[in-house]
């Protein structure tokens, strides 16, 4: 009897999920290392030393990458490398192959040649690799072979020896003066040759550990170079464009040359006078700051304007004489007569008849 999906037991089921999701994530990881997904042919070659190459490090033919190298073996008195290239790429029956440097710092790259016109077997002899020159272990070795000199026993080793041959000819006691005379400098000179063995160790040491710093410094600025390259053409263009622009610009102000030219004319003659008028529109802008103040007093209460007019009507001779009104007075000042009234209490301006 079959048994529904929703009454299994979910755990295997659960259990074999993960397990095709793993394998799947393994596959996805390796796909490259797969031959039949990756594709490219896989070769060896034969080298009398690895001389720093690494596996995953490029494979090119004439600059141009077409591969990778997939691994290092020691194989009896002889390094094989086994390396991959892409399909499409024809290696005659004579290729050779060496190991080139990259940079100074230790990055290589396997350089293939094909020559031939058969077809490559699996692996390169021997008798056709081919290795570089390392600076840097070089100078490593050179800094610890200079330290490991006895400098003394040196000088030592050349006196005995001119001692030796004092009684030869004048020419060979020359010579071993001129020997001696040598040791003695080194001899001096013991300490700063020390010294200068150390820092060229130091100095390879920190190239060798700034290694990926330095190559990672190099592919940024092959992105670089590389986003410039892809805006090339949005550049050339807006170059163009530009151009494109200043001539029409040149062409309208050669078209409107003679409704420009007065206009401009005019223009000089109005800066002209108000530059001679300068102090006069500084006087302005002074005289202004009053009127707008008592204006907007004059405006600020509604949408009216407020005004004063004194001795619009003149005051009754009855209002003046009237005892107790608030005292209501006549002045005269300057030669003007003008009239003040004043309330006592809650007493208003009585009203005119």
């Amino acid at each position: 009897m079959r048994i529904p999906f929703r009454e299994r037991n979910p755990v295997p089921i659960g259990l074999s999920a993960f397990a095709i999701i793993a394998v799947l994530l393994v596959l996805a990881m390796n796909l490259e290392n797969i031959p039949f997904v990756n594709g490219g042919r896989t070769h060896t070659a034969a080298f009398k030393e690895a001389a720093g190459l690494k596996a995953d490090e490029e494979v090119r033919i004439a600059g141009v990458k077409v591969g990778k190298v997939t691994g290092l073996d020691l194989d009896g008195d002889h390094v094989k490398v086994t390396f991959r290239v892409d399909d499409g790429v024809r290696l005659g029956d004579r290729t050779e192959a060496g190991i080139k440097i990259k940079t100074l710092l230790g990055a290589h790259y396997l350089e293939l040649t094909p020559r031939g016109k058969g077809k490559l077997a699996r692996n390169i002899p021997i008798e056709r690799t081919h290795t570089p020159f390392e600076v840097v272990p070089a100078i490593s070795e050179l800094s610890q072979r200079v330290g490991a000199i006895d400098v003394k026993q040196v000088a030592k080793s050349f006196d005995v020896l001119s001692e030796t041959f004092k009684n030869s000819p004048e020419e060979v006691r020359a010579s071993l003066k001129g020997l001696r005379r040598l040791s003695n400098t080194v001899a001096s000179r013991d300490d700063e040759l020390h010294e200068l063995a150390g820092k060229a160790k130091d100095v390879s040491e920190l190239l060798a550990n700034r290694n990926q710093d330095f190559a990672k410094l190099v592919q940024d600025g092959d992105k670089v170079l590389q986003a410039v390259q892809a805006r090339r053409a949005v550049i050339h263009q807006l170059l163009i464009n530009t151009v494109t622009l200043s001539q029409q610009v040149n062409a309208l102000i050669k078209e409107n040359e003679k409704q420009l030219r007065p206009m401009l004319d005019n223009l000089a003659k109005v800066n002209g006078i108000l530059l001679r008028n300068q102090s006069n529109l500084d006087r302005i802008l002074q005289l202004f700051a009053p009127f707008a103040r008592q204006f907007s007093d004059v405006t600020g209460t509604g949408r009216w304007f407020d005004s004063w007019i004194q001795n619009l009507l003149p005051i009754p001779a009855s209002i003046q004489d009237a005892p107790g009104s608030g005292g209501t007075t006549t002045k005269k000042q300057g030669g003007q007569t003008g009239n003040q009234t004043g309330s006592t209490g809650d007493n208003p301006l009585p009203f005119l008849p």
